[in-house]
């Protein structure tokens, strides 16, 4: 049996000399690969380094919607580091409207246009440098999920496709994301005893179209919520989706490394 986790941030502090124990524990509990995640230009090389220096990790390139400061790459730019052999998606990347309230009055094109401006632009262009790559896209969203849908649609992300990256909305939003042929990634959020919504999409949402992750350091799922996350603990997530849909665990995670495979077909073979 092996298991994915399709969504960490290994560059971050927390693992900071640790890495050997972190994928040696990953490796204990059956988890065999993992995509680690730029989260702005600077900070890509820290995740193409590790890539080059751990079989079980590939990378992404891209600038997270709530980055400030630091090079704003264009979509040339982007495209180049694409070409990356250990490069395998374009993100995280996406909206994300939760510390700008007061920015949100109006239509998507005021939005697109007004204070919130750049952050669009951000989006747009990873959009464009997805398609341009053939790579698939990691979106980030929170408190902005209709407009990131209508985004997604309305730029051609259906083209390259990608993964709805720790699927927090309900069926509404799911639908919205399956009919756009993008995968939904659970994170530990679904063990959450409040997540009835996300639990609601993980019983229905279709086997051959979700994935699991820790998002790591960040949102360890029970029994270790509260601590931080690592890759190894993405067992727990897979065991309580497969619960939830009344199926072992072997077979949720023979579908859902698959289905990163089929993702992410850049990443090497499993053999």
């Amino acid at each position: 049996m092996q298991l994915v986790d399709s969504h960490c941030h290994l560059n971050f502090p927390d693992f900071a000399g640790r890495m050997d124990g972190i994928l040696q524990n990953a490796a204990e509990h059956d988890v065999g690969r993992l995509l680690c995640i730029a989260t702005s230009w600077e900070n890509r090389s820290d995740v193409l380094d590790l890539a080059r220096a751990h079989a079980p990790i590939s990378a992404s390139v891209g600038v997270h919607p709530t980055t400030e400061g630091g090079h704003e790459p264009s979509a040339d730019e982007l495209l180049a580091a694409c070409d990356d052999p250990d490069v395998v998606a374009v993100g995280e990347t996406g909206l994300d409207y939760f510390r700008f309230e007061g920015e949100l009055e109006g239509s998507l094109a005021a939005r697109e246009s007004g204070a919130l401006a750049w952050q669009h632009e951000r989006f747009h262009r990873h959009i464009e440098t997805a398609r341009r790559a053939s790579l698939p896209l990691i979106i980030h969203t929170r408190a902005a999920a209709d407009d990131t849908m209508e985004t997604l649609r309305t730029h051609g992300a259906e083209a390259p496709g990608g993964v709805m990256h720790c699927f927090a909305e309900d069926w509404r939003i799911a639908e919205r994301a399956l009919a756009l042929g993008f995968y939904l990634s659970f994170s530990g959020i679904v063990t959450f005893k409040s997540a009835k919504a996300i639990q609601d999409v993980a019983r229905r949402a279709p086997l051959e179209r979700i994935l699991v992750e820790t998002d790591a350091p960040y949102l360890a799922p029970v029994p270790h919520r509260g601590k931080t996350n690592e890759p190894a603990f993405v067992r727990h997530t897979a065991e309580f989706v497969a619960e939830l849909r009344g199926m072992p665990l072997e077979t949720l995670a023979e579908a859902t490394t698959e289905n990163f495979h089929r993702l992410f077909a850049k990443v090497p073979d499993r053999t």
